[in-house]
């Protein structure tokens, strides 16, 4: 018996590792595409751009593995079946019980696993990955082009008509609207210099105007003699919360509480989901060929679709999304395997 758990074992594992190292390398490339994202208002190097990944790594640990583990189990159960095994298991005497249980166990590690990445590591590293980006921001450097469009200055685009001994000429700087409550805003200065401080740079900006646009309208603010956009960071904040002061908060935050939901339910999904992966992987091949993809799609399909809507009250939500999964899951592995095998 021993050893048919050890077969058994190593041929869902060499599905696993195949599985999970493309869906990784997937998951990734989309999250360095991301990355543009953190970098385009900030200078960084190699070495900084590593760092930024590894903060990264655990939430692409928790949209792989989850998943990964699911597929492997359906299919190298499926595969077994194909060639005849699983059969032969049962014949001797292998109870599809017993294998449920011990597959259970090894999702409730794994869901255990991802739940302390969900809960206690993620906070963690979103400290340290804002704490990282507010000090770059810190540290950027005034270095641009003269009569070029489409640079930008933190979050200003800025045109430089003439640069000079003692500075920069006239200038124009435009803040696009990215939130609803945000205004767009216009400046215009005749000249400019930069200041360099220890924790950052000013832009100093004198004899100009300033407009905002509102409602389609233009609205002039006024007249300055002096105008100081800064990097600098007062009071930079470099300690960490602890995960529960971060996760405090999810019942008055909105997208706090998504957060916690759509991270929390992933990492239940293998234990979730162990069932639905025996039920569409164990079939009888030579008279049936089962819906094993339909299947698998269909349960991912509607595990993430309810993570995706239901988010309040969040700890109740993670609860009932989890629950309504296992014991479908539970009633599809009695009906299509238990009753049969």
């Amino acid at each position: 018996m021993k050893l048919c758990y050890k077969y058994i074992l190593n041929q869902f594992l060499s599905t696993n590792l195949s599985i999970f190292f493309t869906l990784f390398s997937i998951v990734s490339m989309v999250f360095f595409i991301q990355l543009a994202k953190f970098t385009s208002n900030i200078e960084i190097n190699f070495l900084d751009l590593l760092r930024l990944y590894g903060f990264m790594l655990p939430r692409i640990l928790i949209f792989t593995l989850p998943i990964a583990f699911f597929i492997a189990l359906t299919l190298a159960f499926y595969r077994l079946s194909k060639e005849n095994e699983s059969i032969v298991f049962f014949t001797l005497g292998f109870s599809p019980l017993n294998l449920a249980k011990f597959f259970l166990q090894i999702a409730a590690c794994v869901s255990a696993l991802m739940l302390i990445v969900a809960l206690i590591v993620l906070p963690i590293v979103f400290e340290l990955q804002d704490n990282f980006i507010n000090y770059k921001k810190t540290q950027v450097k005034f270095n641009y082009k003269t009569g070029e469009f489409g640079q930008k200055f933190l979050d200003w685009m800025i045109f430089i008509e003439k640069e000079e001994a003692n500075g920069y000429k006239n200038i124009i700087l435009y803040h696009p609207k990215k939130l609803k409550t945000d205004k767009e805003q216009f400046i215009i200065a005749k000249d400019a210099k930069v200041l360099s401080k220890e924790n950052g740079l000013s832009f100093e900006l004198n004899s100009g105007k300033m407009y905002n646009f509102e409602d389609n309208q233009t609205m002039f603010i006024g007249d300055f003699e002096k105008l100081v956009i800064n990097t600098q960071v007062d009071n930079l904040n470099t300690k960490i919360k602890s995960f529960y002061e971060y996760w405090s908060d999810i019942s008055i935050n909105e997208e706090k509480a998504k957060e916690f939901v759509v991270y929390t339910t992933i990492a239940l999904f293998p234990l979730a989901s162990t069932l639905f992966a025996l039920s569409f992987g164990i079939v009888t091949y030579r008279y049936e060929k089962g819906f094993i993809y339909f299947g698998m799609f269909g349960v991912i399909g509607v595990y993430f679709g309810l993570l995706n809507i239901f988010h309040q009250p969040p700890i109740l939500s993670c609860i009932l999304i989890f629950l309504s999964i296992f014991i479908a899951s539970f009633i599809c592995f009695k009906k299509m395997i238990l009753s049969r095998y």
